[in-house]
């Protein structure tokens, strides 16, 4: 009767006790004070650029994005126009049947910032955690997670293996993620999001 007793009790106090039955009660106070670091450290860099192979454990750091496009018409395009506007002949433009050119990559600049997996060394770095340095190979350690089972701290991977990018899961649907504006807090996304999240501090 005594063991009843103490059973109704406890069950009374979590009802009664404001937050107490929501607390996250699956991770020790120690690695939850870990996890709050690691997500205060990801949300500190919002704003942060983007920057392709930008950021590591001590922050942001030079990578690249693509130059911003030219207003600028090429010579191709400089050539076309004056054809059309060549006076006195009204014939219809002739396309030659050649191959089109291979368009040239993008040009790249160099912008000091964070790319996603940047952002989650500079987090976990925070706490002594060393991850690895691509999404691909982070989504390789830690323990693997069923969404419906996600703590914040959580890695988020899309694509194939997680090879196309992480984030951060910070609970109640949310997550720090770096977006070509910069880094961010958005609602999750689950389209194509890699099967299992990835958990560093249990």
């Amino acid at each position: 009767m005594r063991r009843v007793f103490v059973l109704v009790i406890g069950l009374a106090l979590l009802v009664v006790t404001p937050g107490l039955a929501t607390a996250d009660i699956t991770r020790s106070a120690t690695n939850q004070k870990a996890v709050e670091l690691v997500i205060a450290r990801a949300i500190s860099q919002r704003g942060v650029p983007f920057a392709y192979g930008g950021g590591g454990a001590s922050g942001p750091s030079k990578g690249t994005v693509a130059a911003p496009e030219s207003d600028q018409p090429d010579q191709a395009e400089v050539d076309a126009e004056a054809l059309d506007m060549t006076p006195g002949l009204n014939l219809p433009t002739v396309v030659p049947n050649v191959a089109a050119p291979v368009p040239a990559p993008a040009p790249r600049v160099e912008v000091v910032g964070f790319d996603a997996s940047g952002l989650m060394v500079y987090a976990y770095a925070g706490v002594g955690v060393k991850l690895p340095r691509s999404s691909g190979e982070q989504y390789k350690v830690g323990q693997k997670v069923a969404p419906a089972l996600a703590l914040p701290g959580d890695l988020l991977f899309y694509g194939p293996e997680g090879t196309q990018s992480v984030a951060l899961f910070i609970g109640n649907g949310q997550m720090v993620e770096t977006t070509d504006s910069g880094v961010t807090v958005s609602p999750v996304r689950t389209t194509d999001m890699a099967p299992y999240l990835v958990r560093i501090i249990a």
